[in-house]
Protein backbone atom coordinates (compact mmCIF):
# COMPACT_ATOMS: atom_id res chain seq x y z
CA UNK A 1 0.00 0.00 0.00
CA UNK A 2 1.02 3.63 -0.99
CA UNK A 3 2.45 5.87 2.25
CA UNK A 4 -0.66 8.16 3.47
CA UNK A 5 0.50 11.95 1.33
CA UNK A 6 2.17 14.91 3.02
CA UNK A 7 -0.01 17.57 1.52
CA UNK A 8 -2.95 17.41 -1.04
CA UNK A 9 -3.73 20.65 -2.92
CA UNK A 10 -5.91 22.06 -6.00
CA UNK A 11 -4.76 23.97 -8.71
CA UNK A 12 -6.78 26.06 -11.03
CA UNK A 13 -6.61 27.47 -14.52
CA UNK A 14 -9.17 28.09 -16.66
CA UNK A 15 -11.50 25.55 -17.02
CA UNK A 16 -8.84 22.92 -15.46
CA UNK A 17 -8.81 21.83 -12.03
CA UNK A 18 -6.08 19.54 -10.64
CA UNK A 19 -5.63 17.84 -7.31
CA UNK A 20 -2.14 17.38 -6.28
CA UNK A 21 -0.89 14.90 -3.58
CA UNK A 22 3.60 15.27 -2.67
CA UNK A 23 4.82 12.41 -0.89
CA UNK A 24 8.47 12.03 -0.11
CA UNK A 25 9.77 10.28 -3.26
CA UNK A 26 12.82 10.27 -5.83
CA UNK A 27 10.87 13.11 -8.24
CA UNK A 28 8.13 10.63 -10.08
CA UNK A 29 5.06 11.75 -11.62
CA UNK A 30 1.73 10.04 -11.68
CA UNK A 31 -1.23 12.11 -13.24
CA UNK A 32 -4.25 10.44 -14.01
CA UNK A 33 -2.46 6.63 -13.80
CA UNK A 34 0.12 7.73 -16.27
CA UNK A 35 3.43 9.09 -16.55
CA UNK A 36 4.14 12.88 -16.76
CA UNK A 37 6.10 12.40 -20.13
CA UNK A 38 3.10 10.03 -21.63
CA UNK A 39 0.76 12.67 -20.29
CA UNK A 40 2.49 15.67 -21.46
CA UNK A 41 3.96 15.43 -24.76
CA UNK A 42 5.18 18.39 -25.05
CA UNK A 43 8.80 20.04 -23.44
CA UNK A 44 7.00 23.21 -22.87
CA UNK A 45 4.19 21.49 -20.70
CA UNK A 46 6.23 19.76 -18.83
CA UNK A 47 8.35 22.62 -18.26
CA UNK A 48 5.72 24.33 -16.84
CA UNK A 49 4.50 21.47 -14.81
CA UNK A 50 7.79 21.05 -12.80
CA UNK A 51 8.54 24.73 -12.55
CA UNK A 52 7.76 24.74 -9.22
CA UNK A 53 10.21 21.87 -8.18
CA UNK A 54 13.07 23.03 -9.94
CA UNK A 55 12.66 27.45 -8.49
CA UNK A 56 12.81 25.61 -5.29
CA UNK A 57 15.26 22.77 -5.95
CA UNK A 58 13.49 20.01 -4.59
CA UNK A 59 12.82 18.01 -7.95
CA UNK A 60 14.13 14.73 -6.70
CA UNK A 61 12.47 14.69 -3.56
CA UNK A 62 9.56 14.73 -3.79
CA UNK A 63 6.59 12.03 -5.74
CA UNK A 64 3.77 13.92 -7.30
CA UNK A 65 0.20 11.65 -8.08
CA UNK A 66 -2.24 14.22 -9.49
CA UNK A 67 -5.64 13.72 -10.75
CA UNK A 68 -6.94 16.57 -13.63
CA UNK A 69 -10.20 17.09 -15.49
CA UNK A 70 -11.32 19.81 -17.55
CA UNK A 71 -9.81 22.56 -19.99
CA UNK A 72 -7.23 21.54 -22.26
CA UNK A 73 -3.16 20.29 -22.59
CA UNK A 74 -2.17 24.39 -21.16
CA UNK A 75 -4.61 25.00 -18.92
CA UNK A 76 -4.28 21.25 -17.12
CA UNK A 77 -0.33 22.17 -16.93
CA UNK A 78 -0.91 25.52 -15.27
CA UNK A 79 -3.78 24.09 -12.59
CA UNK A 80 -0.76 21.51 -11.98
CA UNK A 81 1.89 23.73 -11.42
CA UNK A 82 -0.26 25.97 -9.38
CA UNK A 83 -1.09 22.66 -7.05
CA UNK A 84 2.39 22.05 -7.19
CA UNK A 85 3.49 25.17 -5.79
CA UNK A 86 0.45 24.93 -3.32
CA UNK A 87 1.65 21.80 -2.00
CA UNK A 88 5.56 23.21 -2.03
CA UNK A 89 4.05 26.00 0.46
CA UNK A 90 2.53 24.00 2.84
CA UNK A 91 5.65 21.42 3.47
CA UNK A 92 7.95 25.03 3.70
CA UNK A 93 6.66 28.27 4.46
CA UNK A 94 10.21 29.54 3.84
CA UNK A 95 9.99 29.13 0.35
CA UNK A 96 7.02 31.72 -0.27
CA UNK A 97 9.42 34.19 -1.25
CA UNK A 98 10.70 32.03 -4.04
CA UNK A 99 7.75 31.07 -5.00
CA UNK A 100 5.91 34.27 -4.69
CA UNK A 101 8.68 36.05 -6.95
CA UNK A 102 8.48 33.58 -9.41
CA UNK A 103 4.83 34.15 -9.83
CA UNK A 104 3.83 30.46 -9.52
CA UNK A 105 1.41 31.38 -6.16
CA UNK A 106 -1.06 33.80 -8.35
CA UNK A 107 -4.19 32.56 -9.74
CA UNK A 108 -4.50 33.31 -13.82
CA UNK A 109 -8.25 34.41 -12.99
CA UNK A 110 -8.61 34.37 -16.82
CA UNK A 111 -11.07 32.32 -18.48
CA UNK A 112 -13.21 32.14 -22.11
CA UNK A 113 -15.79 35.06 -22.44
CA UNK A 114 -18.82 34.02 -22.79
CA UNK A 115 -20.57 34.27 -26.15
CA UNK A 116 -23.30 37.66 -26.98
CA UNK A 117 -26.44 37.64 -28.23
CA UNK A 118 -26.40 38.74 -32.32
CA UNK A 119 -22.92 38.02 -32.20
CA UNK A 120 -20.76 35.25 -34.08
CA UNK A 121 -18.38 35.53 -30.79
CA UNK A 122 -17.83 36.81 -27.34
CA UNK A 123 -17.08 40.00 -29.25
CA UNK A 124 -16.89 39.14 -33.14
CA UNK A 125 -19.60 40.46 -35.29
CA UNK A 126 -21.49 39.70 -38.56
CA UNK A 127 -19.84 41.44 -41.59
CA UNK A 128 -21.46 45.00 -42.63
CA UNK A 129 -23.24 45.59 -45.33
CA UNK A 130 -23.91 48.76 -46.76
CA UNK A 131 -26.54 47.54 -49.32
Amino acid sequence: MATAPLTQTTGRRKRSVARASLRPGTGQFSINGKALDVYFPTAASRMVVTEALTVTETTESYDVSASIHGGGISGQAGALRMAIARSLLELDPESRGTLKSAGLLTRDSRKKESKKYGLKKARKAPQFTKR
